[in-house]
């Protein structure tokens, strides 16, 4: 392993000794040497199998066979969301094949941030992450469940499905993927039809005809955001099937895959005699590798919230610093669009999930003696899935990189650091994706220009306002003050202002996840502006300093000023109502920093 790798594994260890012992001991408490649904009365137990068939009823009434809980994201308006419409059916099959029984335990929501970008219901998009996490909770909570399949892809989907997993420790599960989009308009050619419109150079006509041209079928966006980020650092945790992650929605493979997921959680449970609980599974190593991942792709900065309260959730406590001391050993070894100039299909093609792992196990940068839902072992998901005969095998992956512009090698990386840093200075702390962000680009000293909107930025855009070395400032985004929205409208007009020559950055305690681009940003700044942060005090014209190279962010205005200056405190009141936003106050007066995972759970 390599020493640092071990080192922060270590520290994790030591740190989350209480705190995971508790977890272990609680989910050992709730586990079942029979079937779980043995516990229910008679008048519990015929209200959980009323409607199923002759056959699975008496499976259920046997006490021997396990049932199975699916819960599903399911909905037909999310393209990545809406293949999972037939799993059930095909699931529940699977699981009769092998003497099992399968029953839709719930549905969780699920919102599409591409959808909701700049508009209003965008700020219910991160306190959802929690809501599905106790959506989940509720189906499974019926106790007829002796393991679980959870069927999720986007965004705050798959971090609540896993936190609500590992409150169900005691239960083994699997993450069934449903893949990617294929790949629709040239990435450049959509980029530059966005700041063309920006510039209103074009119109509303051309602008979603290119859009429809990108996001045009079933799967996931292609671009490496968030979605596929969950994928492939689920993937690399071990729990999807090897090799899974991003086959097409529609091709036979998937529906293989499918299958085995639905046949191999049978093999984990109690009565199998190969008992292994997600809550077992999911321990320290497994996080940092999950962490690692995430690093060596350049993956969404979300994560930096998401890992933090998805290891929590199993009693496992980490830090922005553990993300930035992993960063500095292990090396940017992916280029995908919005980082390179392909997508995630184009890295699929270039040797996938397969090559990577095989490269970071080379370097001791991630830990292979772990559990998976595969096995014991990390080496497994060096193999691909394939058909042959209609069948699925297995097969060595590739050990060199089909397109070295994509996936790239220890001995040449891209960069020779993660792709993204953790910045500190008296602003507070913050996240930056560098991956993305050309080197020049990563130190800026320029004069703030003040927001406490998002929606004020393109009317000052267009009035030339901006067009000046500058660094916008957005504040009162974070999680208390309005849930803490995704900013991507404002990515357009930076670039177009990066375009002329100026120099720009972003600093927010808003979110921008794994689509900044090619735009500085400090994001995730915390504490934000809402709990008493250095951003409220933050006024035009005053130097900012962001450095992505050593993490540092600084407002160079002396102490003796900031003392006599108060903390602007804006109306916020119009974010608060409104778009179902009312029903959420609980949620964004109990949530925790973007640090501390911004979740309202006391875990």
């Amino acid at each position: 392993m390599n020493p640092i790798v071990e080192r922060v594994t270590q520290k994790i260890i030591a740190r989350s000794q209480t705190s995971r012992a508790q977890y272990l001991a609680k989910i050992d408490a709730a586990k079942s040497k029979t079937v779980h649904r043995s516990q229910l009365s008679c008048g519990n137990l015929a209200h959980g199998f009323a409607v199923c068939s002759a056959d699975d009823k008496s499976a259920l009434k046997s006490m021997v066979k396990s049932d199975i809980g699916i819960i599903t994201a399911f909905n037909d308006m999310l393209s990545a969301h809406q293949p999972y419409e037939h799993y059930p059916e095909r699931i529940k099959a699977a699981l009769h094949s092998v003497g099992a029984v399968g029953q839709v335990a719930g549905a969780v929501p699920a919102m599409c941030d591409g959808v909701t970008q700049g508009q209003d219901g965008m700020e219910l998009s991160l306190l959802s992450r929690d809501l599905i996490a106790m959506s989940a909770a509720i189906g499974l909570s019926h106790n007829m469940f002796d393991g679980a399949l959870f069927l999720g892809v986007c965004d705050k989907i798959v971090p609540g499905l896993l936190i609500a997993a590992l409150s169900f420790g005691h239960l083994p599960t699997v993450f069934v993927p449903a893949g990617p989009m294929r790949t629709g308009l040239p990435n450049k050619e959509k980029v530059r039809i966005r700041q063309l419109y920006a510039e209103g150079k074009v119109g509303r006509d051309e602008l979603l005809e290119s859009e429809a041209k990108s996001y045009h079928s079933p799967g996931t966006c292609t671009f490496y955001g968030t979605a596929n980020s969950n994928q492939m650092v689920m993937e690399v945790m071990g729990l999807h099937l090897p090799g899974s992650s991003f086959v097409y929605p529609d091709i036979p493979l998937r529906g293989e895959l499918t299958d085995a997921a639905a046949r191999q959680v049978t093999r984990m449970t109690e009565t199998s005699g190969n008992y292994l609980p997600i809550g077992r599974l999911v321990d320290e190593k497994v996080i940092v590798n999950g962490i690692v991942a995430l690093l060596a792709t350049g993956g969404s900065t979300n994560h930096t919230m998401h890992l933090v309260a998805m290891a929590k959730a199993a009693g496992i406590n980490i830090t922005w610093d553990d993300f930035s001391e992993l960063s500095e050993v292990v090396p940017l070894l992916c280029r995908i669009y919005p980082n390179g100039s392909g997508d995630i299909n184009y890295f699929q093609a270039a040797g996938g999930v397969a090559l990577l792992v095989r490269e970071l196990l080379k370097g001791g940068l991630l830990h292979e003696d772990v559990h998976t839902v595969a096995g014991f072992g990390l080496h497994r998901y060096t193999q691909e899935p394939f058909l042959e005969d209609g069948k699925l095998v297995y097969r060595d992956g590739p050990h060199v990189s089909l397109d070295a512009e994509i996936i790239s090698t220890l001995e040449a990386p891209f960069v020779k650091h993660g792709g993204t840093k953790v910045l500190a200075g008296n602003l507070g702390r913050a996240v930056m994706k560098t991956s993305a962000v050309p080197l020049e680009r990563q130190i800026i000293k320029a004069p703030a220009v003040v927001f406490e909107s998002q929606y004020d930025i393109d009317a000052a855009f267009k009035a030339g306002k901006l067009d000046r070395d500058c660094i916008v400032v957005v504040r009162f985004q974070g999680p208390k003050a309005i849930g803490m929205p995704e900013l991507h409208k404002l990515m357009p007009p930076l670039g177009v202002l990066m375009d002329r020559g100026f120099n720009v950055a972003l600093v927010t305690d808003g979110r921008l996840s794994g689509a900044s681009g090619k735009v500085p940003a400090a994001i995730h700044v915390t504490p934000e502006a809402y709990s008493g942060g250095l951003l409220a005090k933050v006024q035009d014209g005053d130097m900012i300093q962001v450095d992505g190279t050593t993490g540092e962010i600084n407002l160079l205005v002396d102490d003796a000023e900031l003392a006599r200056r108060s903390a602007v405190q804006p109306d916020l009141s119009a974010s608060h109502i409104g778009m179902g936003r009312e029903l959420f106050s609980v949620l964004r007066e109990n949530i925790s920093g973007a640090e501390q995972g911004a979740t309202c759970f006391n875990l």
